[in-house]
């Protein structure tokens, strides 16, 4: 028996587990895929946001400026990387200015302090690149970017450390209310727990229904993006976003926290919540719609592009909320500012929880920190050597677009939350994530995955169970008869 378990690890049930691990308390975390931040949080823009658009008096505006506010400590203690490379919402017309008003007073309602209305020489003194026909744009210098699964992963992997469970690959299919508990039934394992937190995303529904709580009903909403190489790098500095016209907030050019260029997204609501398909007239549209903001992008830059899905909903705000049934929380319709509320959330959801009858005793062992992988590229040309004579794998360059050796590699393969997949390694350690897109590195990760992990190469799959890279050899041996 668990006191709490919490059903789905992507960004908000990872930061949840993280908050919940400060307690002497017994917490678990289950997950249907291989690997932490595999659904919603590793396809999103990885924005930080203000919260000025967020409507007052709402989770969503609480929250996210709540959330906003705590993400240099936690950089400061998990080394996720956070860059407050700060937000633009540009205008070009008098009825743009009209609406950046709106979003200004929106804004200060909700408690943002570092915002202002500035005017076209201040925008394009930091933005040079941008269409020359910007008239203003309401500027948000907390604003940032980070690396949205890099974050989900460090507070897993903290959490882990401080004594949360994972059990990954494990799908639950059904939830039984006993008298003080609950019996939650996986494909793997069933697990008795005191309190269920419903972290499940884009199935978030399908899990409340599983006690009966019929209480919202998820609407996947798609998004695609464009990502660039690096050598597009310093088009734009800061975040750049449309004016909201019409209910649509148009498409955004932002830079990543590793130095790319990324544009997107569009909307699209869909019935296949499995759907992360791009589509030719998908892209199409965020090519056009983004010449308002840059006027000329060279495309043959471009080197991948990738959708994700939304756990949307009709009620346009969080569903955060000890449902009917006792002792099972919901924590749904997680949609943007999901990613930037996440710390937030996770203290109301301790609260909530606290209110619900559970005794929370501050844990004195809880460590707040995590070690990062080593990377090697950051370190200057004396730590370099000499990291290199102590272990001659930090020196072995497996992927040369983002210089990733083999050390940090097989420092990926051991962390608090086993990377078992070639995404999961490039979630933590960048193998496969430039201009090639493991193209060229790929063999060689598989090679180490084997090694290291005693994994046969047949296997090893991209993502997902039965995403397999190789299937067989392509020669067999033969028998000569003579």
């Amino acid at each position: 028996m668990v006191d709490v378990a919490i059903i789905g690890a992507g960004v908000v049930g990872c930061s949840i587990a993280r908050e919940l691990s400060k307690y002497s308390i017994t917490v678990s975390v289950i997950e249907k895929d291989s690997d932490v931040s595999n659904g919603t949080s590793k396809a999103n823009s990885g924005i930080v946001h203000g919260g000025y658009d967020s409507k007052f008096g709402t989770l969503k505006g609480s929250l996210c400026v709540q959330g906003n506010s705590m993400f240099k400590d936690l950089n400061d203690q998990l080394h996720f990387g956070f860059n407050k490379c700060g937000s633009f919402v540009l205008a070009f017309s008098s009825d743009d200015m009209v609406e950046l008003h709106h979003l200004y007073e929106n804004g200060k309602k909700n408690g943002i302090k570092n915002l202002e209305i500035v005017d076209r020489e201040f925008v394009l003194k930091k933005e040079p690149n941008i269409n020359q026909e910007v008239v203003g744009a309401l500027y948000c210098a907390d604003a940032g970017v980070i690396s949205p699964w890099e974050y989900a992963i460090a507070m897993a992997e903290n959490a882990a450390l401080n004594g949360v469970s994972f059990l990954l690959n494990n799908k639950v299919t059904s939830i039984a209310k006993k008298e003080n508990h609950f019996t939650i039934q996986t494909d793997k394992n069933t697990i008795n727990t005191r309190y269920i937190i419903n972290c499940a995303g884009l199935y978030s529904d399908e899990i409340s229904n599983m006690v009966g709580v019929n209480r919202f009903k998820i609407r996947p909403r798609k998004g695609e993006y464009i990502l660039f190489d690096k050598e597009y790098s310093g088009l734009t500095n800061s975040i750049l976003f449309q004016t909201p016209n019409n209910g649509s907030k148009g498409v955004l050019v932002t830079p990543t926290y590793h130095g790319n260029m990324m544009i997107g997204p569009n909307a699209e609501y869909i019935c296949d919540k499995e759907d992360t398909s791009t589509t030719s007239q998908g892209l199409a549209t965020l090519q056009h719609k983004v010449q308002k903001t840059l006027k000329s992008i060279d495309y043959s830059k471009a080197i991948t592009q990738f959708s994700g899905l939304r756990a949307a909903t009709d009620t346009y705000d969080f569903i955060i909320e000890e449902s009917q049934v006792k002792q099972f929380i919901n924590v749904g319709a997680i949609d943007s500012p999901g990613l930037t509320s996440s710390p937030a959330i996770a203290v109301m959801v301790s609260k909530l929880l606290l209110n619900a009858g559970l005794k929370l005793k501050k844990d004195h062992t809880f460590n707040p920190n995590l070690t990062p992988i080593i990377k090697v590229n950051e370190l200057n040309i004396h730590d370099k050597n000499k990291l290199i004579k102590k272990d001659p794998r930090y020196g072995r360059v497996i992927c040369r677009c983002e210089s990733m050796t083999q050390g940090e590699i097989v420092e990926a393969l051991h962390r608090p939350i086993p990377a078992t997949t070639l995404d999961a390694v490039k979630r933590r350690a960048r193998a496969g994530a430039g201009r090639c897109q493991g193209g060229f590195c790929s063999p060689r990760v598989m090679e180490i995955i084997n090694e290291e992990l005693d994994l046969p190469v047949l296997d090893i799959n991209k993502s997902e169970d039965k995403s397999n890279i190789l299937i067989d050899k392509t020669k067999k041996s033969m028998e000569v008869h003579l």
